[in-house]
């Protein structure tokens, strides 16, 4: 079974009126009156569980060794939120297609530090580009190769900026995305570090950064333990900047269970550019969902090109938001499920700016009778006094 879902070159102009093929598909939206309220604390023992067990796994031993502001300010506003969250189940509607029982059903450990004597075989270092290598969530300097970059870009540790003006706009970053859901805060609560790719006014990347992300640890299939990791990273490139990223998702046993829950934040400034490349290929028993929050202000440029193909469940939440006028936004998507395998992309393109022009193509390739593919698209426009939803939902 295979299914393509394609959104045609989309603009949006506040002062002209909306294609037609559009007009039948959008609807009026009103934030309810409950939305004005505050919201009761739901207590999910569950959750509540993970987030204890996350928190445990990152606290400091002492205050000579606390973390970075930006790092712990992320901490503490994902654990209030956590507070008002509870587990997924199928009667909720943004998971109403997937099955994420098998997670809450196992024993989970955040996987902790690894020694600097830790085996990193099966961890190849063949890479025609500068490369930063990030294993379980921690970033392993030795296996990176970060040379040749131009002058003022910064690649590695949130805590090895020695630029307070970078510092200070990471502090503003880190938390400035309020829409996420649990897993989001759940990262945000065990991320052991942030990795931060920071590129200057001006200044053009030639050769793309390959972050490559290592999945080693993991339980044995039916032992019912599931290591856990939160990698994190966030991209900043200021005005008239460019790099190209490559985001890619891998793992070692294929007969080890363990679950990756990563997010990455990416901030364009003006007329900056981004060519993002997300490839997920982890073993057949994983669980890997991903956040990717992207930031696009005047005249930005921002390209996705995502093909995943790997893992038991593969989740990943896309969300762009707009925050100037005469943005670009390129999103293209394969997704493969050749076993009992679901993958699931859910993105939301917010254009709250004249002049936003957006495409996006999704394909994905079903070729087993208990897999599947998912896809829910959203696009939401906003003028001063109302907003639409356009749904991207394929055909059923």
């Amino acid at each position: 079974m295979a299914t393509v879902t394609f959104s045609p070159p989309f603009r949006f102009s506040p002062i002209s009126s909306f294609p037609s093929k559009f007009r039948t598909r959008t609807r009026f939206i009103i934030p309810p009156l409950s939305s004005l309220t505050p919201r009761a604390a739901l207590s999910d023992p569950f959750v509540l569980e993970i987030a204890q067990t996350l928190e445990d796994s990152v606290s400091t031993p002492s205050p000579s060794s606390l973390p970075p502001p930006p790092l712990q300010k992320l901490r503490d506003t994902s654990s209030e939120s956590i507070l008002s969250m509870s587990w997924p189940t199928r009667k909720d509607e943004p998971f109403r297609f997937i099955d994420t029982s098998f997670i809450k059903q196992s024993r989970i450990h955040p996987i902790p530090i690894p020694s600097p004597s830790s085996d990193l075989a099966g961890i190849s270092s063949d890479t025609q580009f500068p490369s930063l290598v990030i294993v379980d969530g921690h970033i392993v300097p030795s296996a990176s190769q970060l040379s040749g970059f131009p002058d003022g870009v910064y690649v590695g540790s949130i805590s090895g900026i020695s630029s307070e003006a970078i510092m200070e706009k990471v502090l503003q970053l880190v938390s400035d995305f309020h829409d996420g859901d649990l897993f989001w805060s759940l990262n945000g609560i065990g991320a052991p570090d942030v990795t931060v790719i920071f590129v200057p006014a001006g200044c053009q990347v030639e050769k793309p950064l390959h972050l490559r992300f290592y999945s080693r640890e993991g339980g044995e299939i039916g032992s019912n333990y599931m290591p856990l990791s939160s990698p994190r990273v966030l991209v900043l490139v200021e005005k008239g900047g460019e790099i190209g990223i490559i985001e890619e998702y891998s793992g070692g046993d294929a007969d080890k269970c363990y679950w990756a829950n990563s997010v990455i934040q990416l901030a364009l400034e003006e007329e900056a550019k981004i060519h993002h490349s997300y490839i997920q290929a982890q073993t057949a028993s994983a669980a890997h969902i991903k956040w990717t929050f992207v930031r696009q202000e005047s005249s930005s440029n921002y390209e996705l090109v995502e093909i995943s193909a790997g893992g038991k469940l593969s989740r990943h939440n896309l969300h762009v938001q707009q925050v100037g006028p005469d943005t670009i936004t390129e999103l293209s998507a394969f997704h493969l499920s050749v076993s009992d395998q679901t993958q699931d992309l859910h993105s939301r393109l917010v254009l709250d700016h004249p002049r936003g022009y957006s495409r996006q193509l999704h394909k994905s390739i079903v070729a087993h009778s208990s897999g599947q593919a998912v896809f829910d698209g959203n696009i939401k426009i906003c003028t001063t006094d109302r907003c639409w939803a356009v749904d991207k939902k394929p055909p059923t």
